[in-house]
């Protein structure tokens, strides 16, 4: 393994580079002097500053939060296949997505677009359902992981369920753009998104670096880490909750985005070590960085056509997944 504060550095050094480097590249490039001699109503001025560094920022940071938060979630279940969307966040946006696109059609709630609004709402609902059934069957012991991982895949099976209800009463129109809804897109223009996520996941990824000792505690099991003074209910569902505010928000404006809180947990890890006081900045540098270059590869590869993010990742992740399942059968 290598030295942890050196993998940091040089993540640290990596995201500067892609955050500099990433918003010039795409299906037509652009240079620094095209973008500054041509003045402020100039093309590349506008694509620039408009579109390619806000697409890149939330890339940036929509990917830390998806790794930091498959962090917390692989500690909290210890469960290496965990990730972001296990207690059914993603299927309750789409839920509210969906039911946006077929009922209440475009407009704008706060500054950001209906269908988001509605997304995140739905995420916000399926989250408390999974809460309260888990609450409901297991008394003050609700954050006992394994009814908040049944209660997450009923939630989860339920919604998809009406999803494909609605899609089946939709037209044709309608259900295209669920569909590409579902397939999760960076495209943005402007920084209203940027400005909207950036509380969520800063505030997050804050908040597990504080509780940094509890999660490290937990690596040793539930009975240690109790013995050594950890509330393991409160510390679950602070965790939880927290991480579903983070994805909820991140996928109301984003779609959802898969494998991201799978893979860049592991693969930090191996680098870095266990210890969250240098996990969890290095997956929040490391998670931004790969979704800043898969979304570089869908805006290239079917050039001047842009691939959805999601799809990129899903590609990725799927034989990710397998490895995983193996490796983990002859550990």
């Amino acid at each position: 393994m290598r030295q942890p504060r050196r993998v940091l550095l040089g993540l640290a050094l990596l995201w500067l580079a892609t955050l500099v480097v990433a918003p010039f590249v795409g299906s037509h490039g652009i240079t620094p002097e095209a973008v500054w001699s041509g003045g402020e109503g100039g093309t590349a001025f506008t694509i620039f500053w408009q579109l390619r560094l806000p697409r890149v920022l939330l890339a940036l940071l929509a990917g830390g939060a998806l790794a930091v938060s498959g962090v917390a979630y692989q500690t909290v279940f210890r469960n290496p296949l965990a990730e972001p969307y296990t207690l059914g966040v993603a299927v309750g946006a789409a839920l509210g997505a969906v039911l946006a696109i077929r009922f209440l059609g475009d407009g704008e709630v706060a500054g950001l677009p209906l269908v988001a609004t509605a997304s995140f709402a739905g995420a916000l609902a399926a989250t408390a359902v999974v809460f309260g059934l888990a609450h409901r069957q297991r008394g003050d012991r609700g954050g006992d992981t394994g009814t908040l991982l049944l209660a997450g895949i009923a939630v989860s099976l339920s919604a998809t369920a009406v999803i494909l209800f609605i899609q089946y009463l939709s037209d044709s129109t309608q259900t295209f753009r669920m569909v590409r809804w579902t397939m999760g897109a960076l495209a943005v223009v402007g920084y209203g998104e940027v400005l909207w996520l950036s509380p969520w996941a800063l505030g997050g990824a804050l908040l597990f670096l504080l509780l940094r000792w509890d999660l490290n505690q937990l690596l040793t099991g539930d009975e240690l880490a109790a013995s050594r003074g950890v509330d393991l209910r409160r510390l679950r569902l602070l965790i939880l909750g927290a991480s579903s505010l983070m994805v909820g928000a991140l996928v109301a404006i984003a779609g959802p985005i898969g494998f991201v809180g799978l893979m860049v947990p592991h693969i930090v890890r191996r680098w870095v070590g266990p210890d969250h006081l240098v996990l969890l900045p290095a997956c929040l540098l490391g998670g931004g960085i790969f979704l800043t270059l898969c979304d570089t590869v869908g805006r290239l590869i079917l050039s001047p056509a842009e691939l959805p993010v999601g799809i990129v990742t899903a590609l990725l992740g799927g034989p990710f997944f397998l490895w995983l399942v193996f490796t983990g059968r002859r550990a």
